[in-house]
């Protein structure tokens, strides 16, 4: 299943948020990405259907089984390839902005030999 870039993004904000805050409203993701609140309800409604979230009677947002499945993955691969690229020099700021970029397009067979080197790098 081929999982878009903007869905990632928004699954692995919403794990990290309830990390931070247990309660997940749709202001906290409108705040976090800078989106209006019309916006993210709308993305909600989606993601409801796709089966990634669910949002209660009181209006918070928690990840389904699939959901957290993709924002643990997607967070995996941010974190991998933001240590990789910092051990090899890369400045830290360009390290995030560039695994951002890199870990929606990799591929899982060159992910597993990156986190392989990592693992290797990091002992």
């Amino acid at each position: 299943m081929a999982i878009t870039q903007s869905v990632a993004d928004y699954l692995e904000a919403i794990m990290m948020l309830q990390k931070e805050k247990v309660h997940v409203r749709s202001v906290d993701i409108a705040n976090h990405f800078g989106y209006s609140r019309p916006t993210v309800s709308q993305t909600l409604k989606a993601f409801r259907g796709k089966g990634y979230v669910e949002v209660d009677e009181d209006g918070f947002v928690t990840l389904t089984a699939l959901g957290q499945e993709i924002a643990r993955s997607t967070y995996e691969k941010h974190v991998v390839l933001t240590g990789l690229l910092t051990a090899i020099g890369v400045s830290e700021e360009t390290a995030k902005e560039d695994a951002c970029k890199l870990e929606h397009d990799i591929s899982e067979e060159t992910f597993e030999a990156i986190k392989a080197v990592y693992k290797q790098l990091k002992n």
